[in-house]
């Protein structure tokens, strides 16, 4: 049995958003580069970028409270929000040149325009969302967001949520129109299928076991056929590594410096689904609340209407988890198959520091249906068990890092490039805001592996977001345009989301 070798220009490892987008972006900047993708699914999007497997919101942090923190002087950082808020703004671009390109068929396919909302009890938390409100609504990216803490006004805005709310306790929201609500999985389905019509080579079930540098400086695929049983090599002269939960364990098999120390901590999800359709036509946004103390920011409560195959949903939760696998379909030695001699410390450090998050996870696991109902109610106060049925979300792997700020093992929330110094490989870890910065995550690729192309690519990556190389924050009128173009291209307006049943 022969095996087979091949050479490519590119290796991308995993087809979900991540590679997606960056064999989009490398198509239009060098179409003459070959690309191979590989994934040991039977098809693109499957794991994390799922749309059952993450909660679809276009993380712009117009409701995600936990980008937004009171300083202890009592004013808000706002410095969070504006940095994700602009990257977001940058995959909007990109996916509208697709669409204006009709690369991208049928936005509505995978981007609805859905309001995003906060909501919050308690009188210390109505303060805090009013400053919150008061810092980010003089901003020109958050334009438009109203305030209330007037229950004639919130039962206007969130009827379901309000509804039988028996509460004295001082309740507010603020509400903003030009949220969205994105289908990452049919995005990565989508983007797939023009990959697919370029030439790229996209090989589903092939499990990548192996990666080694040549003696020329290149690197080697060890890659299993699941199908044919037969084992295949493939080298490329750079390689990405967004296999999700998956990448760690192959960072630390390319041997590279800047992959030691780096540890990950799994976090499962699980979400409540609405089944009953009078309820779920009731509810029509985002509404994220406050995460409770000790939960990871990935658990903060939220109340979402999702389109899904053309069809209104409505999903609460997440509600945390524990498993070892770093993927949905790993293994449950994915965990302890990672702690290696050069990140043992940083794991330990890591387990020593997080006693409450550990805590707090075991308690989640252990919850009942009923429990679980208990705290959806505390949304939707006449919320009937037999409404939601239980859904297994994605996994999330969690960077562990020593760093300067926090210490050995500090836990990680967000989305990181690790690649070596060279550039020639590249892996991308962590979890949110994840695919609604995909195409900011890959821009910093470029920065860090193909720093030699920028000046001949600029041109084209101008074209393809107006915003390259400049804050929004310092050009006001961009953002007007861009806004305009963004919503007219991806079809963002109120008459559409009506006509989805």
């Amino acid at each position: 049995m022969s095996n087979r070798h091949t050479e490519t220009d590119v290796i991308l490892i995993g087809a979900g958003i991540m590679s997606a987008t960056l064999g989009s972006l490398l198509k239009e900047l060098a179409p003459d580069w070959e690309i191979t993708v590989f994934d040991k699914l039977e098809k693109p999007g499957e794991e994390s970028s799922n749309e059952w497997n993450n909660a679809g919101t276009g993380h712009a942090a117009l409701c995600e409270l936990n980008y937004t923190t009171e300083k202890p002087d009592g004013s808000i950082d706002i410095s969070k929000a504006i940095k994700i808020n602009e990257q977001f703004q940058v995959s909007k671009q990109f996916w509208s040149y697709l669409v204006n390109k009709n690369l991208l068929p049928d936005p509505q396919n995978f981007i609805m325009p859905l309001p995003h909302m906060s909501l919050v009890q308690g009188e210390q938390n109505v303060n805090f969302l009013k400053k919150r409100f008061e810092a980010l609504s003089d901003n020109p990216l958050f334009k438009g967001m109203q305030f209330s803490d007037d229950s004639t006004k919130l039962k206007e805005w969130i009827p379901l949520i309000m509804n039988d709310r028996n509460s004295n306790e001082p309740i507010a929201a603020t509400k903003i129109d030009s949220g969205t609500d994105v289908n990452f999985g049919a995005l990565t389905r989508m983007l797939f299928d023009h990959l697919s019509n370029q030439n790229v080579n996209i090989n589903y079930r092939h499990n990548v076991n192996d990666i080694n540098r040549t003696s020329d400086g290149a690197w080697e695929v060890k890659v299993h056929d699941i199908e044919s049983g037969k084992i295949e090599y493939h080298t490329a002269k750079f390689v990405f590594i967004g296999g999700g939960g998956g990448s760690l364990h192959l960072l630390q098999k390319s041997g590279i410096p800047e992959g030691k120390h780096i540890g990950g901590f799994p976090v499962s999800g699980l979400f409540m689904v609405c089944n009953n359709p009078d309820v779920v036509k009731q509810h029509h946004a985002k509404v994220y609340g406050k995460a409770k103390v000790g939960a990871p920011p990935m658990s903060v409560p939220h109340l979402d209407t999702r389109f899904i195959d053309n069809k209104r949903s409505l999903l609460f939760g997440p509600f945390a988890g524990f498993s070892p696998k770093f993927l949905k379909t790993g293994s449950m030695f994915d965990l302890v198959t990672s702690v290696k001699s050069d990140n043992l410390l940083t794991m330990l450090a890591a387990g020593a520091k997080n006693m409450p998050l550990t805590k707090y996870l075991i308690q989640q696991v252990l919850q009942s249906k009923e429990k679980r109902m208990e705290e959806l109610r505390e949304f939707i106060p006449n919320a009937k068990s037999e409404d939601w049925d239980l859904v297994v979300a994605g996994q999330r792997v969690q960077v562990i890092k020593d760093t300067e700020s926090g210490g050995k093992g500090t836990l990680q929330f967000g989305t990181e490039v690790v690649s070596a110094e060279d550039g020639s490989i590249a892996a991308l870890l962590g979890a949110s805001p994840g695919a609604s910065t995909a195409v900011n995550v890959m821009l910093e690729v470029f920065s860090k592996c193909f720093p030699e192309y920028l000046e001949e690519w600029e041109p084209k990556l101008k074209e393809m977001i107006p915003s390259y190389g400049k804050s929004l924050m310092e050009h006001p009128n961009l953002i007007k345009e861009i806004h305009a173009s963004t919503a007219q291209a991806l079809r963002l307006n109120e008459e559409q989301q009506l006509t989805v049943s």
